[in-house]
């Protein structure tokens, strides 16, 4: 088998509660030939494809469900440049030259997302907040100041907020905060369609539900077996199956992660100044922000994979615990679920994810372990793959290689 198959999501997601367009798809019934292959219909192969279209490369892309039917829904679509690993931690990770890349990278990534989406003229709902990064019991407020002062040396706007300017500002209770801004929130589902129908327009061909099966590949062209006997051949292939891994993916230092989420009835009224992103500097954290109908979204009480049964039974506890983290964050609000739902994503040590050619494997492209950037690591996904396929480097992409040290 090319991935184990799992239930990468659960529950009701509140994305379903809107509209996003319709993406049409094809049935698989002959083999194909194309330049770029790509395994995967959710927003890391819809950038991957648009990207790849808008260059000139012929494009199939398959997913054994369908347009926008994975792990997408269960995202809540916070696209912010800041890291899940502070850049200090990072810094003691990797070493400062590096961190400081990366951070730089996911900055310029979200800037280039807000233009791509505005180039195209895509609907999806797409905000540019202010975010609040909270002291918690990973960094606590003296660390939370050595944080700022790391961003700004490296570059990157940041404003340390005292617990009287926090509280004065955003109405919220904590010993101190990071300020940012030119994050973005936006609909991941109408994004992913968005981008899927600008591919199909450059003559991008879409077959589901199209399951691979085996990937057979030498110098010149790689060949991608069917569940239903069409093979699929491309000088390329891209994998953007979320953490359905495939046998051939090498091992990492990748886990996989359980997600809970749940959004509140529209409540414009209640929405804290500027809408801003909130972020907290704790393990297990707790993330926050508004839709642009003035719904609340919050996530977090992440726990390692074990199997779906026992992530989806916790929905309702789950549900409960962050609605009351909720409402202790911002007590004007209504904590109340309307929606509650789970999912699971891969993450790594450093938080950093993999893309990049697998080793041995110089026409097949991986993308995975995004983490809490879901969205930013995407697009910075579609470049890198861009650029390999076009015969060029990226300059970053030894950062994210499967052959990094």
């Amino acid at each position: 088998m090319v991935a184990r198959k799992l239930d990468l999501r659960s529950g009701r997601p509140v994305w379903f509660s809107y509209r996003a367009p319709s993406v049409p798809t094809e049935k698989l019934t002959r083999d194909v030939s194309t330049g770029v292959l790509i395994v995967g219909m959710g927003v890391s192969g819809a950038m991957a494809a648009e990207a790849l279209t808008r260059a000139g490369h012929s494009v199939i892309c398959i997913d054994r469900r369908g347009p926008l039917e994975g792990s997408t829904s269960a995202t809540t679509a916070l696209v912010q440049f800041e890291l899940d690993q502070p850049l200090t931690k990072l810094s003691a990770m990797r070493g400062k030259a590096d961190a400081e890349r990366a951070w730089r990278r996911s900055r310029l990534a979200v800037l280039n997302l807000q233009g791509r989406i505005a180039e195209l003229a895509i609907d999806c709902n797409l905000t540019c907040h202010p975010a609040l990064y909270l002291a918690g019991n990973v960094l606590r407020r003296s660390a939370l100041r050595a944080e700022t002062e790391a961003r700004q040396r490296t570059g990157i706007a940041a404003t340390y907020l005292s617990r009287q300017a926090l509280a004065e500002g955003f109405g919220i209770d904590r010993a101190g905060a990071i300020l940012s801004h030119g994050n973005l929130a936006l609909d991941p589902r109408k994004l992913t369609a968005g981008l899927l129908l600008r591919s199909l327009v450059r003559k991008a061909r879409f077959y589901a539900p199209v399951e691979a099966t085996t990937i057979d590949h030498d110098r010149e062209r790689v060949v991608v077996g069917t569940k239903h006997g069409p093979t699929i051949t491309a000088q390329h292939l891209v994998l953007a199956t979320g953490y359905e891994l495939t046998n051939i993916i090498p091992s990492t230092a990748h886990r996989i992660v359980s997600t809970w989420a749940i959004a509140t009835k529209r409540q414009p009224k209640n929405i804290w100044p500027g809408a801003a992103l909130i972020w907290e500097a704790s393990e297990p954290y707790l993330y926050v922000r508004s839709t642009a109908d003035g719904r609340v979204l919050c996530g977090g009480e992440d726990e390692d994979f074990v199997d779906e049964g026992k992530r989806d039974r916790l929905i309702a506890g789950k549900a409960e615990r962050l609605a009351a983290k909720l409402s202790r964050l911002l007590p004007q609000l209504d904590p109340t679920p309307e929606f509650a739902w789970t999912g699971s994503f891969g993450t790594t040590t450093t938080g950093l994810p993999y893309i990049g050619a697998l080793p041995g494997h110089p026409r097949v492209h991986a993308v995975m372990g995004y983490g809490g950037n879901g969205i930013t690591f995407s697009q910075i996904a579609s470049e890198i793959v861009l650029s390999a396929i076009g015969g060029a480097e990226d300059s970053d992409a030894k950062l994210f290689a499967f052959a990094r040290s």
